[in-house]
């Protein structure tokens, strides 16, 4: 990971800040001080190996620090946003007695040693909780009904898994049980839609093995996402998992017929995939009857407004995680025009899936995971 020294000093700079702010401003014990520091030191550290497990770690090795060291980055996100609760609180306590003339000193300081103690706990319970959130991802059931849905294909069970980021801080066996629980849900369908890991083939490519006993029978489909460019090895993945039995449809499409009917199932890169993968819906629909209903794998709920121009009857995508970890899923709208979950956007329908597994740190609050089980249906 050729971004590595960059993410240690940002590291580093966090390390000094949250010095500063807990153990400093709070005046802590010259023993519990050096205590603190120490957890600051090695997490940080830690943090750093999870930035690099898949690409420039192997995880046979980095997996375990990487999952504690993703872990530390999610309570510093809550640590972040309670020094900025508890920065406005004193900010406030020191105008009001600055307004009437008094100090503020030892009020501010007592403020800030017992607000940054219930900060602390208060961090470490939401991301303990977080953790078990994301550990097994569950199984949701949504019927989509469809204006143009051939009769024959009312009834259709889809599974729906985006997002599984096996690389880091998971790997082959979280693959392996959602595997498994797409397995016990005997879909006719199941779609991949994209950041299946991250890392490189070399390193990760072996966690993705219990794809290969997917089964359903209408087939196995998937298109990438963006994070299968980011270790530049976005070709070589889409080639794995063809090796896998996965159907991957690169700005393609198939056919799929059921009692004599046929849909259009197709799918196209992510909208941020690099040169040659560019997204390429017209190539995707090139040629194809328009009176018939098509289905469009796309990893970005973004790419939706293309697809409803296009005439798509309905698109299934991931990406968004539901924000992952609250409240980060209040950022999400601006990027995205839908969260998750099932939506109209133009002429299309649309559901978004939490996706199944995390990306960074293994925590969700607030948005669980989700193997998303769609039945399509026929209006009325």
């Amino acid at each position: 990971m050729s971004n590595l020294p960059v993410v240690g000093v940002l590291l580093v700079l966090i390390t000094v800040v949250l010095h500063r702010r807990f153990v400093r401003s709070t005046r802590l014990s010259r023993r519990v001080a050096i205590g603190a520091d120490v957890v600051l030191v090695v997490a940080g550290i830690l943090a750093l190996i999870g930035f690099g497990s898949g690409s420039a770690f192997d995880p046979a090795w980095s997996r375990w620090p990487a999952f504690a060291g993703w872990t530390w980055m999610a309570v510093v996100l809550y640590l972040v946003l309670g020094t900025v609760v508890l920065g406005v609180i004193t900010l406030v306590m020191r105008l009001v007695h600055a307004a009437r003339g008094g100090d503020s000193t030892s009020i501010r300081l007592r403020t800030t040693r017992i607000g940054s103690a219930v900060v602390v706990v208060a961090s470490v319970a939401a991301v303990g909780y977080g953790l078990l959130e994301a550990a097994h991802p569950r199984v949701t059931r949504t019927t989509v009904a469809l204006d143009r849905l051939p009769a024959a294909f009312a009834g259709t069970s889809v599974a729906l898994v985006s997002d599984l980021h096996a690389g880091p801080s998971r790997g082959v066996g979280f693959v392996r049980e959602v595997v498994d629980r797409i397995n016990a849900q005997r879909p006719d369908m199941v779609i991949l839609d994209g950041d299946l890991i991250d890392g490189t083939v070399e390193h990760v490519g072996s966690d993705l093995a219990p794809l290969r006993d997917l089964s359903a029978p209408l087939g196995v489909f998937a298109v990438s996402g963006n994070h299968e460019f980011y270790a530049g090895d976005g070709g070589r993945w889409l080639d794995l998992w063809d090796s896998l039995g996965v159907n991957v449809l690169r700005n393609e499409r198939a056919t799929v017929t059921r009692d004599g009917a046929q849909i259009d199932v197709a799918g196209i890169n992510d909208a941020t995939a690099p040169a040659p993968h560019e997204p390429d819906l017209t190539a995707a629909l090139a040629g194809r009857d328009p009176s018939r209903f098509v289905l469009l794998l796309a990893h970005q709920p973004l790419q939706a407004h293309e697809a409803s121009d296009a005439g798509v009857d309905m698109q299934v995508s991931g990406h968004t995680h539901a924000g992952q970890i609250w409240p980060l899923r209040y950022l999400v709208p601006l990027q995205q025009p839908t969260v998750e979950g099932l939506d109209t956007i133009g002429d299309t329908t649309i559901y978004t899936t939490r996706g199944a597994g995390a990306w960074g740190p293994p925590v969700r609050v607030g948005a669980p995971p989700e193997i998303a089980m769609l039945t399509l249906a026929s209006p009325g």
